[in-house]
């Protein structure tokens, strides 16, 4: 039920936004899976507290660039592996090459719910060693789509 009804919120915002011809501030291109994502994201961010009144970028760019003593030690910020610059290639731990995290980029970033589900899940853990918040996803998504 919680999917369905962030289901029709995304549909309604994208109605919205289509009708005024406005994108995101600083979006490269409206895509309406990832706009779906992030309204999903906002309503869950509103049900947690109802003062919540949008995401930010600058939030989202902290987010990405602070080294937090609270993860594992060899991943302290997200820039550990993924390039302090989004628009450029990071490595991971193994060596394999990341595809920038910049929408401007890489077009099809923050597409796939499940894979921005599971690349949270995962990197929230190893970062700050917990899950992240809705309004920290949506900030660094905000952040990302920014760049």
């Amino acid at each position: 039920m919680k999917t369905l009804t962030a289901l029709v919120v995304a549909g309604c915002a994208l109605l919205a936004l289509a009708a005024t011809g406005a994108h995101p501030a600083g979006a490269a291109e409206a895509n309406p899976a990832r706009d779906a994502i992030l309204s999903a994201l906002a309503t869950e961010a509103k049900a947690a507290d109802p003062a919540f009144a949008g995401f930010s970028a600058a939030r989202g760019e902290t987010l990405f660039t602070t080294k937090f003593a609270s993860g594992k030690p060899e991943t302290p910020s997200c820039s550990s592996c993924h390039s302090p610059d989004p628009t450029k290639a990071g490595q991971t731990r193994a060596g394999k090459e990341i595809e920038p995290m910049a929408v401007s980029v890489t077009p099809n970033r923050f597409t796939d719910p499940e894979k921005v589900a599971k690349w949270f899940g995962r990197n929230c853990g190893g970062v700050l060693d917990r899950p992240c918040t809705a309004v920290e996803k949506g900030d660094f998504l905000t952040f990302m789509i920014s760049r």
